[in-house]
């Protein structure tokens, strides 16, 4: 346990240990003193805050024969389990009123029973091979490794970009070299970096319907965000030539909700638009290309790119686990002078352990293996997801079972969304609506996004019964 910070007051008119005394109690009643923490000992404590040692003696002893604290012979003091207490306090005073928080979804998510959560967001942790990551782990902190300890670059270790560039290429037909990638904690901090590099005040054209989390962190900056109508090969360069935009925010290999999959055309159209102005750039969000089931991999729209016009953006925590919180983003040479002139100071967020554990991941052929793994299972899902959805063939419309884990119901009759969503929660199936994802107009006909990453076989098909109840 650490020393206590109290702030003891003289002219307060209680003692100096009963200051003390119901400071602990009260962080204790709060729960930021857990059951079985251990307290400072009398003397440090003492020591620490410059009173006679008896005047802490006096406090523990006061909490000892309430029953808050306990003394373990030879060890010292510890919090005990107090259950229940908490309802001691008012509830306007130590808890937040949950009727405040009507009307904000995204802060109650979970309160409510749910036995199936389609959630498009969810993957398949049991197939994680944890006993390769602790092995690697081992070995690293075992080497004696004390330079992971030191400050490393701030694009992140040059092992970890070589690694990157490499598979990149190999996988995705992306041409960079190590000094152009970027490796950070989350696409938030490459984007945070990112206005760094084109500066204040942009023009930015997204989808719609688009990641509404990439549109909620260019709506913090500076950004004039305007949006671009899409359809079935992508975001119509037409419209987004009458915006006067200076950057273009796509997914083209597998957007997202709608899991399009940008065509070849509409590809070069776009890099003509970006082709048109000296500083105007096409920003490649590729989060998912890993998981495609029909056609072959596509490449990625940077791959043919000749004129340094695309910023490409990916990450692993679809492939592997959110928690690894690396990505990476390729900067056109022009840029990565910007990034060197206004951007050389900040440090990398990740890890130079977790670099290293990620690198050799990779390097050694893990991360393959994995992901070979991980697309067959992910294709027997979403195979078995498709065969159940048959009886909804007649009532429903599906789009978006080519690549990604997450699929789309279009009802073909007028059904309102909210009433999907409502009837689905009624059977306790967690479904998720399509105008989440919009930033202006919402859609016409109720659509909802089914997600089966996270779910197992038996999950899935339980599921979509509850499902067939509640809509057929």
């Amino acid at each position: 346990m650490y020393d206590m910070t109290i702030q003891l007051r003289t002219d307060s008119g209680k003692c100096l240990y009963e200051q003390i005394y119901e400071h602990i109690r009260q962080e204790i009643r709060e729960g930021k003193l857990l059951a079985g923490e251990r307290l400072p000992s009398t003397r440090s404590l003492a020591e620490y805050l410059q009173v006679a040692r008896s005047t802490v003696d006096y406090a523990y002893d006061q909490l000892l024969s309430e029953g808050y604290i306990e003394a373990r012979p030879y060890r010292g003091y510890f919090v005990c389990p107090l259950e229940n207490l908490f309802q001691l306090e008012t509830e306007d005073e130590y808890f937040l009123n949950i009727s405040d928080l009507e009307g904000r979804p995204s802060l109650l998510s979970g309160r409510e029973d749910c036995l199936y959560d389609f959630s498009p967001n969810g993957i398949d942790m049991t197939g994680f091979p944890f006993g390769v990551w602790k092995r690697i782990t081992k070995n690293i902190l075992n080497d004696g490794n004390s330079e992971l300890f030191a400050q490393g670059e701030p694009q992140g270790d040059y092992d970890l970009r070589l690694t990157i560039s490499r598979y990149l290429h190999a996988s995705r037909g992306v041409n960079c070299t190590p000094e152009q990638i970027i490796v950070g904690a989350g696409n938030d901090y490459l984007l945070m970096l990112l206005e760094k590099i084109l500066g204040r005040h942009v023009r930015i054209a997204m989808e719609n319907p688009t990641y509404k989390r990439a549109y909620h962190i260019f709506q913090s900056f500076a950004y004039e965000i305007v949006t671009v109508d899409t359809d079935k090969h992508g975001m119509i360069v037409s419209k987004l030539a009458q915006q006067n935009a200076r950057a273009a925010y796509v997914m083209p290999s597998h957007q997202f909700p709608t899991g399009a999959v940008m065509s070849i055309g509409r590809r070069a159209e776009l890099l003509r638009w970006a082709n048109g102005a000296k500083d105007r750039y096409l920003i490649e969000d590729d989060y998912d290309s890993e998981f495609r089931y029909r056609g072959k991999p596509i490449p990625s729209l940077q791959s043919t790119d000749k004129n340094g016009k695309v910023i490409y953006m990916g990450t692993f925590s679809k492939a592997i686990a959110p928690a690894i919180r690396v990505s990476y983003m390729v900067l056109p040479k022009v840029l990565l002078e910007r990034y060197f002139r206004e951007c050389y100071f900040y440090s990398c967020t990740v890890s130079r352990i977790d670099q290293r554990i990620l690198n050799e991941f990779i390097r050694d052929g893990y991360f393959e293996r994995h992901l070979n793994k991980m697309r067959k299972r992910y294709r027997a899902k979403h195979d078995l997801l498709l065969e159940c959805l048959q009886p909804f063939e007649r009532q429903f419309a599906i789009s978006g079972e080519d690549a990604g884990l997450h699929l789309l119901l279009h009802a073909k009759q007028p059904r309102a969304e909210e009433e999907l969503i409502g009837s689905a929660a009624e059977h306790g199936v967690r479904v998720y609506g399509l105008s989440d994802s919009f930033v202006a107009e919402t859609p016409e006909r109720g659509t909802v996004l089914l997600g089966f990453g996270a779910l197992r076989d038996e999950e899935i098909v339980e599921g979509i019964g509850h499902l067939k109840d509640a809509w057929l």
